[in-house]
């Protein structure tokens, strides 16, 4: 492995540490701007003296900067802190992290499956009507609001047709059954295979349809066209000239040497493109009842919990910052250009 490779992958995982300490800082100063949470459960209902008991068993009484020392100083050590039902939050995490894990993982299965093949479709049809329509659809899908684009899947093929489930991972029957299995793991894809039934599995997978599709097509969007002008650049470059003029065919051509080389801009951008999944999956989640990190998280904002919010988004921070380095490393490997 050579020096600048080495270097460059240095400063990519030093930069984990200060993007993360940024989020935590900026959403812990951010909910103590809109108030303590005990008063504004209980202000208005407990006498002066008893609320300031209160707050100052929680330690919310104390100079903010000392909160502050105080919860970076923990985090450091990975104590994440207890929410207000008294949860430790890195079970909370643990609990639900599984689920939106699983619809990250549907919805990049259904951005792949539309985007890529379409935008590999639209480069080599260009300027013609499919093309068009294409690039409208790619628009549109970027530019839906996740929940609206639920609710009218839920509208359509859970409503009217009734074809798949209006909310949840699985049926409640499926559910108690799974939570059974040993060894669990929380992703219900996963305990359905272990269970060993086919029933449990399909209704797993029926329930991961329309979200997956929700969120998928978010990002679907923008594969498509980064596919489509990346590969329209690609095919006007030199070495495709070259292979044209050996004899090769233009699938040839575009599938061997053209489309490969498109889909590095992809890889690159690709730890963004996570970050925006995990902010398009609280609203995915919300809309479709999935019950993941996302969901909780509107839960605990509901309720003012600042351990509980400040915990969950440090974990956040730090899966994104991660996969982005991850991402570094794949393209360093895949496209020298980017070490230099």
């Amino acid at each position: 492995m050579s020096g600048r490779l080495l270097r460059y992958l240095g400063v990519r995982l030093l930069l984990i540490v200060p993007t993360t300490w940024i989020l935590v800082t900026v959403v812990f100063f951010l909910m103590r701007v809109v108030g303590d949470p005990i008063t504004a459960a209980l202000g208005g209902r407990l006498p002066a003296d008893q609320l300031a008991a209160r707050k100052h068993a929680a330690g919310l009484d104390r100079p903010i900067l000392t909160q502050y020392w105080e919860y970076i100083s923990h985090l450091a050590q990975g104590d994440l802190g207890r929410s207000q039902d008294n949860r430790a939050v890195s079970d909370v995490i643990t609990e639900y992290g599984a689920a939106t894990l699983e619809l990250v993982f549907w919805s990049l299965l259904v951005a792949f499956i539309v985007g890529i093949p379409l935008g590999r479709y639209a480069a080599t049809h260009r300027d013609r009507a499919s093309d068009v329509g294409l690039r409208l659809f790619a628009i549109l899908a970027y530019a839906a609001p996740v929940f609206f684009v639920g609710l009218l899947l839920k509208l359509v093929f859970s409503v009217k047709l009734g074809w798949l489930p209006v909310s949840g991972r699985a049926s409640t029957t499926v559910e108690l059954d799974l939570h059974n299995v040993s060894p669990r793991t929380n992703i219900l894809l996963v305990d359905a295979i272990l269970y060993g039934d086919t029933d449990h599995l399909i209704d797993v997978l029926k329930h991961a349809v329309l979200p997956g599709i929700a969120l998928g097509l978010l990002t679907a969007g923008i594969f498509l066209r980064l596919v489509r002008i990346n590969l329209i650049q690609t095919l006007r470059a030199d070495y495709v000239d070259a292979a044209r003029a050996r004899g090769l065919s233009e699938r040839v051509v575009t599938g061997r040497h053209a489309f490969r080389n498109a889909l590095i801009p992809i890889v690159t951008v690709m730890g963004m493109y996570i970050a925006m999944m995990l902010g398009g999956a609280v609203l995915t989640e919300r809309t479709f009842e999935w019950k993941g990190l996302g969901y909780q998280l509107t839960e605990y904002l509901a309720l003012r919990d600042f351990v509980a919010v400040q915990g969950i988004v440090a974990f956040l921070a730090v899966v994104v910052a991660v996969m982005s380095f991850l991402v570094d490393v794949i393209v360093a490997f895949v496209d020298p250009r980017v070490r230099f």
